[in-house]
Protein backbone atom coordinates (compact mmCIF):
# COMPACT_ATOMS: atom_id res chain seq x y z
CA UNK A 1 0.00 0.00 0.00
CA UNK A 2 2.80 2.40 0.92
CA UNK A 3 4.50 1.66 -2.44
CA UNK A 4 1.27 2.44 -4.28
CA UNK A 5 0.86 5.72 -2.39
CA UNK A 6 4.46 6.68 -3.13
CA UNK A 7 3.95 5.87 -6.82
CA UNK A 8 0.73 7.91 -6.88
CA UNK A 9 2.49 10.90 -5.35
CA UNK A 10 5.33 10.61 -7.82
CA UNK A 11 2.94 10.55 -10.77
CA UNK A 12 0.94 13.45 -9.37
CA UNK A 13 4.12 15.49 -8.79
CA UNK A 14 4.73 15.57 -12.53
CA UNK A 15 1.50 17.52 -12.91
CA UNK A 16 1.58 19.51 -9.67
CA UNK A 17 4.81 21.43 -9.57
CA UNK A 18 4.61 24.53 -7.37
CA UNK A 19 4.36 27.85 -9.14
CA UNK A 20 7.09 30.44 -8.74
CA UNK A 21 6.68 34.19 -9.13
CA UNK A 22 10.13 35.72 -9.70
CA UNK A 23 10.45 39.31 -8.60
CA UNK A 24 12.72 41.46 -10.74
CA UNK A 25 13.47 44.48 -8.56
CA UNK A 26 12.68 45.90 -5.14
CA UNK A 27 13.69 45.56 -1.50
CA UNK A 28 12.73 41.88 -1.48
CA UNK A 29 15.15 40.96 -4.26
CA UNK A 30 17.23 37.99 -3.13
CA UNK A 31 14.67 36.85 -0.53
CA UNK A 32 12.52 33.75 -0.97
CA UNK A 33 9.05 33.22 0.51
CA UNK A 34 7.39 29.79 0.38
CA UNK A 35 3.59 29.53 0.67
CA UNK A 36 1.72 26.35 1.60
CA UNK A 37 -1.89 26.73 0.40
CA UNK A 38 -4.30 23.92 1.23
CA UNK A 39 -7.37 24.49 3.41
CA UNK A 40 -10.91 23.22 2.93
CA UNK A 41 -13.05 26.32 3.26
CA UNK A 42 -11.39 29.72 3.07
CA UNK A 43 -9.85 29.54 -0.40
CA UNK A 44 -6.17 29.47 0.53
CA UNK A 45 -5.56 28.38 -3.06
CA UNK A 46 -6.77 31.83 -4.16
CA UNK A 47 -5.45 34.07 -1.38
CA UNK A 48 -1.89 32.73 -1.37
CA UNK A 49 -1.05 33.17 -5.06
CA UNK A 50 -2.66 36.63 -4.99
CA UNK A 51 -0.45 37.70 -2.06
CA UNK A 52 2.58 36.03 -3.62
CA UNK A 53 2.15 37.97 -6.85
CA UNK A 54 1.96 41.27 -4.97
CA UNK A 55 5.12 40.50 -2.99
CA UNK A 56 6.98 39.38 -6.09
CA UNK A 57 5.87 42.02 -8.60
CA UNK A 58 5.67 45.01 -6.26
CA UNK A 59 8.59 44.27 -3.93
CA UNK A 60 10.88 41.90 -5.80
CA UNK A 61 10.61 38.73 -3.71
CA UNK A 62 10.84 35.26 -5.15
CA UNK A 63 7.60 33.55 -4.11
CA UNK A 64 6.94 29.84 -4.39
CA UNK A 65 3.37 28.61 -3.89
CA UNK A 66 2.77 24.95 -3.03
CA UNK A 67 -0.78 23.61 -3.38
CA UNK A 68 -2.72 20.56 -2.30
CA UNK A 69 -3.88 18.67 -5.38
CA UNK A 70 -5.92 15.64 -6.38
CA UNK A 71 -4.56 12.49 -8.03
CA UNK A 72 -4.75 14.16 -11.45
CA UNK A 73 -2.80 17.22 -10.35
CA UNK A 74 -5.74 19.62 -10.12
CA UNK A 75 -5.89 21.94 -7.11
CA UNK A 76 -8.06 20.37 -4.41
CA UNK A 77 -8.91 22.39 -1.32
CA UNK A 78 -7.53 20.74 1.81
CA UNK A 79 -5.69 17.97 0.00
CA UNK A 80 -2.64 16.44 1.67
CA UNK A 81 -1.17 15.47 -1.70
CA UNK A 82 1.57 18.07 -1.64
CA UNK A 83 4.97 18.24 -3.29
CA UNK A 84 7.56 20.98 -3.46
CA UNK A 85 8.20 21.86 0.17
CA UNK A 86 11.88 21.19 -0.39
CA UNK A 87 11.85 24.89 -1.36
CA UNK A 88 11.80 25.58 2.40
CA UNK A 89 15.40 24.44 2.69
CA UNK A 90 16.62 27.82 1.47
CA UNK A 91 13.52 29.92 2.23
CA UNK A 92 13.60 33.18 4.16
CA UNK A 93 9.94 32.96 5.24
CA UNK A 94 7.31 30.24 5.51
CA UNK A 95 3.75 31.47 4.89
CA UNK A 96 1.20 28.82 5.82
CA UNK A 97 -2.53 28.71 5.14
CA UNK A 98 -3.58 25.11 5.73
CA UNK A 99 -6.09 22.95 7.59
CA UNK A 100 -6.03 19.37 8.90
CA UNK A 101 -3.22 18.17 6.64
CA UNK A 102 -1.51 14.80 6.97
CA UNK A 103 1.40 15.32 4.61
CA UNK A 104 3.77 12.65 3.36
CA UNK A 105 6.80 12.21 5.62
CA UNK A 106 9.18 13.63 3.06
CA UNK A 107 7.18 16.89 2.95
CA UNK A 108 6.77 17.15 6.74
CA UNK A 109 10.54 16.68 7.02
CA UNK A 110 11.06 19.98 5.21
CA UNK A 111 8.67 21.80 7.55
CA UNK A 112 10.38 20.32 10.59
CA UNK A 113 13.80 21.24 9.27
CA UNK A 114 12.62 24.80 8.66
CA UNK A 115 11.21 25.38 12.15
CA UNK A 116 14.11 23.62 13.82
CA UNK A 117 16.52 26.06 12.18
CA UNK A 118 14.28 28.96 13.20
CA UNK A 119 12.86 30.40 10.02
CA UNK A 120 10.21 33.13 10.47
CA UNK A 121 6.58 32.10 9.99
CA UNK A 122 3.36 33.83 8.93
CA UNK A 123 0.10 31.95 9.42
CA UNK A 124 -3.54 32.64 8.57
CA UNK A 125 -6.86 31.42 9.95
CA UNK A 126 -6.99 27.59 9.91
CA UNK A 127 -3.23 27.27 10.22
CA UNK A 128 -3.88 27.13 13.96
CA UNK A 129 -5.01 23.59 13.15
CA UNK A 130 -2.89 23.05 10.07
CA UNK A 131 -2.12 19.40 10.80
CA UNK A 132 -4.23 16.39 11.74
CA UNK A 133 -1.74 13.55 11.99
CA UNK A 134 -2.23 10.01 13.36
CA UNK A 135 -0.60 9.22 16.68
CA UNK A 136 1.66 6.55 15.21
CA UNK A 137 3.16 8.96 12.67
CA UNK A 138 6.74 10.17 12.90
CA UNK A 139 5.35 13.72 12.87
CA UNK A 140 2.41 13.23 15.25
CA UNK A 141 3.62 16.02 17.54
CA UNK A 142 2.53 18.58 14.91
CA UNK A 143 -1.12 17.49 15.25
CA UNK A 144 -3.45 20.21 16.53
CA UNK A 145 -4.35 18.06 19.53
CA UNK A 146 -0.83 16.85 20.23
CA UNK A 147 -0.06 15.71 23.76
CA UNK A 148 3.64 15.26 23.07
CA UNK A 149 5.69 16.53 26.00
CA UNK A 150 7.13 19.90 25.09
CA UNK A 151 5.00 20.17 21.96
CA UNK A 152 1.49 20.22 23.38
CA UNK A 153 -1.27 21.23 20.94
CA UNK A 154 1.08 20.94 18.02
CA UNK A 155 2.23 23.40 15.37
CA UNK A 156 -0.58 25.88 15.90
CA UNK A 157 0.10 26.39 19.57
CA UNK A 158 3.87 25.98 19.54
CA UNK A 159 4.56 28.18 16.50
CA UNK A 160 1.58 30.46 15.85
CA UNK A 161 0.47 30.75 19.47
CA UNK A 162 -3.00 29.14 19.40
CA UNK A 163 -4.31 25.79 18.34
CA UNK A 164 -7.96 25.50 17.25
CA UNK A 165 -10.20 26.88 20.00
CA UNK A 166 -13.49 27.66 18.27
CA UNK A 167 -15.58 30.11 16.26
CA UNK A 168 -16.60 33.40 17.78
CA UNK A 169 -19.98 34.31 16.36
CA UNK A 170 -21.75 32.51 13.51
CA UNK A 171 -19.50 31.99 10.52
CA UNK A 172 -21.04 32.84 7.10
CA UNK A 173 -23.77 34.85 8.86
CA UNK A 174 -21.70 37.34 10.82
CA UNK A 175 -18.90 39.33 9.25
CA UNK A 176 -16.08 40.75 11.34
CA UNK A 177 -14.80 44.25 11.97
CA UNK A 178 -11.05 44.20 12.59
CA UNK A 179 -10.15 46.94 15.06
CA UNK A 180 -6.65 48.30 15.61
CA UNK A 181 -5.78 48.40 19.30
CA UNK A 182 -5.14 52.11 20.01
CA UNK A 183 -2.11 51.41 22.20
CA UNK A 184 -0.46 49.65 19.26
CA UNK A 185 -1.01 52.48 16.79
CA UNK A 186 2.75 53.15 16.68
CA UNK A 187 3.62 49.54 15.80
CA UNK A 188 5.34 49.45 12.42
CA UNK A 189 3.04 46.66 11.17
CA UNK A 190 0.11 49.06 11.43
CA UNK A 191 1.74 51.65 9.17
CA UNK A 192 -0.82 52.82 6.62
CA UNK A 193 -3.55 50.62 8.14
CA UNK A 194 -6.81 52.35 9.05
CA UNK A 195 -8.41 51.91 12.46
CA UNK A 196 -10.84 49.31 11.11
CA UNK A 197 -11.10 46.76 8.31
CA UNK A 198 -13.87 44.39 7.26
CA UNK A 199 -13.43 40.66 6.82
CA UNK A 200 -16.01 38.22 5.53
CA UNK A 201 -14.70 35.39 7.67
CA UNK A 202 -16.35 35.12 11.05
CA UNK A 203 -14.42 35.56 14.26
CA UNK A 204 -12.23 32.95 15.90
CA UNK A 205 -11.58 32.64 19.60
CA UNK A 206 -8.10 34.07 20.11
CA UNK A 207 -6.34 33.45 23.41
CA UNK A 208 -3.50 35.89 23.92
CA UNK A 209 -0.55 34.64 25.94
CA UNK A 210 1.66 37.08 27.88
CA UNK A 211 4.34 36.94 25.17
CA UNK A 212 1.96 38.07 22.41
CA UNK A 213 1.90 41.56 21.01
CA UNK A 214 -1.78 41.83 20.04
CA UNK A 215 -2.25 44.32 17.21
CA UNK A 216 -5.97 44.02 16.44
CA UNK A 217 -9.19 42.67 17.86
CA UNK A 218 -12.04 41.13 15.91
CA UNK A 219 -15.56 42.40 16.53
CA UNK A 220 -18.35 40.13 15.24
CA UNK A 221 -21.13 42.03 13.48
CA UNK A 222 -24.84 41.23 13.46
CA UNK A 223 -24.75 40.46 9.72
CA UNK A 224 -22.42 40.21 6.71
CA UNK A 225 -22.90 43.90 5.96
CA UNK A 226 -19.63 45.82 6.55
CA UNK A 227 -21.69 48.68 8.00
CA UNK A 228 -23.62 46.44 10.39
CA UNK A 229 -23.74 47.04 14.11
CA UNK A 230 -21.48 45.13 16.45
CA UNK A 231 -22.94 42.01 18.04
CA UNK A 232 -23.74 43.25 21.57
CA UNK A 233 -23.17 39.75 22.97
CA UNK A 234 -19.68 39.38 21.51
CA UNK A 235 -17.07 41.81 22.87
CA UNK A 236 -13.82 42.20 20.87
CA UNK A 237 -11.45 39.21 20.72
CA UNK A 238 -7.71 39.14 19.84
CA UNK A 239 -7.28 38.53 16.11
CA UNK A 240 -3.81 39.61 14.97
CA UNK A 241 -0.62 39.20 16.93
CA UNK A 242 3.11 38.78 16.78
CA UNK A 243 5.18 36.49 18.96
CA UNK A 244 8.34 34.45 18.79
CA UNK A 245 8.96 30.72 18.91
CA UNK A 246 12.04 28.89 20.07
CA UNK A 247 14.14 26.98 17.53
CA UNK A 248 16.06 23.80 18.27
CA UNK A 249 19.18 25.74 19.26
CA UNK A 250 17.21 27.84 21.78
CA UNK A 251 17.06 31.05 19.74
CA UNK A 252 13.81 32.97 19.25
CA UNK A 253 12.30 33.76 15.86
CA UNK A 254 9.48 35.93 14.54
CA UNK A 255 5.87 34.90 13.99
CA UNK A 256 2.94 36.88 12.58
CA UNK A 257 -0.55 35.39 12.84
CA UNK A 258 -4.04 36.50 11.82
CA UNK A 259 -7.18 34.58 12.75
CA UNK A 260 -8.82 35.89 9.55
CA UNK A 261 -7.70 35.42 5.94
CA UNK A 262 -10.50 34.13 3.71
CA UNK A 263 -9.80 34.99 0.09
CA UNK A 264 -12.61 37.58 0.14
CA UNK A 265 -11.05 39.27 3.18
CA UNK A 266 -8.17 40.51 1.05
CA UNK A 267 -10.51 42.69 -0.97
CA UNK A 268 -10.33 45.07 1.98
CA UNK A 269 -7.28 47.27 1.34
CA UNK A 270 -6.54 47.71 5.03
CA UNK A 271 -6.69 44.03 5.89
CA UNK A 272 -4.46 43.22 2.91
CA UNK A 273 -1.95 45.87 4.00
CA UNK A 274 -2.00 44.56 7.57
CA UNK A 275 -1.03 41.05 6.45
CA UNK A 276 1.59 42.17 3.94
CA UNK A 277 3.15 44.50 6.49
CA UNK A 278 3.22 41.48 8.79
CA UNK A 279 5.15 39.55 6.17
CA UNK A 280 7.75 42.31 5.90
CA UNK A 281 8.10 42.51 9.68
CA UNK A 282 8.42 38.73 10.09
CA UNK A 283 11.16 38.50 7.48
CA UNK A 284 13.06 41.29 9.25
CA UNK A 285 12.39 44.05 6.75
CA UNK A 286 10.35 46.41 8.91
CA UNK A 287 12.44 49.36 7.72
CA UNK A 288 10.87 48.85 4.29
CA UNK A 289 7.32 49.26 5.59
CA UNK A 290 5.88 52.51 4.28
CA UNK A 291 2.33 53.83 4.27
CA UNK A 292 2.42 54.32 0.50
CA UNK A 293 3.72 50.89 -0.53
CA UNK A 294 1.78 49.65 -3.55
CA UNK A 295 -0.09 46.58 -2.39
CA UNK A 296 -2.64 46.54 -5.21
CA UNK A 297 -3.45 43.21 -6.83
CA UNK A 298 -1.37 41.98 -9.74
CA UNK A 299 -3.58 40.68 -12.52
CA UNK A 300 -7.22 39.72 -12.09
CA UNK A 301 -8.37 38.74 -8.60
CA UNK A 302 -12.02 37.72 -8.25
CA UNK A 303 -12.15 35.53 -5.15
CA UNK A 304 -14.77 32.87 -4.71
CA UNK A 305 -17.22 33.00 -1.83
CA UNK A 306 -15.62 30.93 0.89
CA UNK A 307 -17.35 27.64 1.66
CA UNK A 308 -16.68 23.95 2.03
CA UNK A 309 -16.49 22.16 -1.33
CA UNK A 310 -16.44 25.58 -2.99
CA UNK A 311 -13.07 25.57 -4.72
CA UNK A 312 -12.96 26.12 -8.47
CA UNK A 313 -12.59 22.73 -10.11
CA UNK A 314 -10.20 21.57 -12.82
CA UNK A 315 -7.56 24.23 -12.15
CA UNK A 316 -3.90 23.20 -12.08
CA UNK A 317 -1.20 25.23 -10.35
CA UNK A 318 0.28 26.04 -13.75
CA UNK A 319 -2.99 27.80 -14.67
CA UNK A 320 -2.10 30.47 -12.10
CA UNK A 321 1.44 31.09 -13.29
CA UNK A 322 2.48 34.51 -14.57
CA UNK A 323 1.32 37.98 -13.65
CA UNK A 324 -1.89 38.11 -15.67
CA UNK A 325 -3.45 34.66 -15.09
CA UNK A 326 -6.86 35.24 -13.50
CA UNK A 327 -7.40 34.03 -9.95
CA UNK A 328 -9.40 31.94 -10.52
CA UNK A 329 -9.86 30.94 -14.16
CA UNK A 330 -13.46 30.48 -15.24
CA UNK A 331 -14.43 26.83 -15.53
Amino acid sequence: MKFILTLLLAITAVHANPIVYEGEAGPGKGKHIVFLASDHEYRAEEACPALARILAKRLGFKCTVVFGVDKEGYIEAGSSIVTGLDALEKADLFFIFARFLNLPDDQMAHIESYVERGGPVCGLRTSSHAFKIPGDSKYAKYDFKSKAAGYENGFGHQILGNTWVGHYGTNHKQGTRIQVIPEQRGNVILTGVADTAFTHAGGYVGKAAPDFTVLTNSQPLVSMDPAAEADPNKPPMPSTWTRSYVAKNGTKHRVFHSTQGASQDFLDDNYRRLVLNGVLWAIGMEKEIKADLDFSFVGSYNPSKFSFNGHVKKVKPSDLAGWEAPIMPAR
